[in-house]
């Protein structure tokens, strides 16, 4: 798996020249549309994560990598992208059009946290198949922000949020959170973000980031100053899971990202992942996945 990609490398990679300043502070976004997306069937795009979010509306027949999971879209999808998860996608036949918005974590800062919205959080839907008039409804946002984005009205970036959190909740709203409706504690929710946070700023595992070091409920506990059951009542009423399901399933799908997109061979991934050895860490993703890493790998 490649390195992260920058803004900068954006940029180069796109012919768009250096990054362009936004005098006012408000952090970066910009807004993008590709009619037709030229494919070169000889460099396809990397699996990789970006340090930056991005909206992505594609028109065409492909399969899109998006962390552990492969989604065969038929005609059209809109797609949530944040610098945790990497993702890339595979064209069957020449892509039509592609329409997106990329923006820095700072655009939003003090206009509501991103993390807490589903589509940008692991695990959760993260690609959406629409139909043809869900295509053209998010297609009319974002021909607006390219109107806008060209404008010299003072507080257009105020407009560019709305319109990108007008296709965030038209997103969630075709899929419904499935969430149990007990009502959740405002305690209960914080120590579950700060144990989603502590979980997620681990990763994602490279040559200069090769050790997690917290790997169990009660490593969590500690760092959060409070008891490990403590801990798995917030989690169980806020996810419905228990802390050690929520560890296993991050672990998992960083373990089948190594596996399938990095030349690190099975024990190197194991170490990278705090396993003391490499029959700790098969026996860990055979018990998940009936399989063990090197059958999975060769898959």
């Amino acid at each position: 798996m490649e390195k992260t990609e920058t803004l900068a490398d954006f940029y180069k990679k796109t012919s768009k020249g250096s990054i362009p300043i936004i005098q006012n502070g408000v952090g970066h976004f910009n807004v993008f549309r590709f009619m037709p997306f030229i494919v070169d069937p000889n460099k396809t795009l990397p699996y990789q994560r970006r340090d930056y979010f991005k909206v992505m509306l594609i028109f065409g027949n492909l399969k899109i990598y998006y962390a552990d999971k492969v989604i065969q879209v038929e005609k059209q999808a809109l797609m949530f992208c944040n610098p945790q998860i990497p993702y890339s996608f595979e064209p069957f036949e020449q892509i039509t059009d592609v329409v997106f918005c990329l923006f820095s974590h700072d655009f939003f800062y003090q206009f509501g946290g991103l993390k807490d919205y589903s589509v940008f959080l692991p695990g959760q839907a993260n690609v959406f198949e629409l139909s043809d008039e869900q295509a053209q409804r998010v297609l009319h946002i974002y021909d607006k922000m390219l109107e806008e984005i060209n404008s010299n009205y003072d507080h257009k970036y105020d407009l560019l949020r709305n319109y990108v959190y007008e296709i965030l909740h038209f997103a969630m709203k075709i899929q419904p959170s499935n969430a149990k409706e007990k009502p959740q504690t405002n305690g209960s929710l914080r120590i579950a973000n700060l144990f989603l946070e502590l979980l997620e700023r681990q990763f994602p595992i490279d040559e200069t980031h090769r050790n997690v070091t917290l790997k169990t409920p009660s490593d969590f506990a500690r760092q959060l100053n409070i008891h490990v059951n403590h801990l798995n009542r917030a989690l169980k009423e806020t996810t419905g899971k228990t802390s050690t399901q929520i560890i296993a399933e991050k672990f998992m799908q960083e373990a089948r990202i190594l596996l399938k997109h990095s030349t690190w061979n099975v024990s190197e991934i194991g170490i990278a992942l705090g396993f003391e050895d490499v029959a700790y860490f098969s026996n860990f993703f055979k018990k998940h996945t009936q399989l063990t890493p090197l059958a999975f790998r060769n898959i």
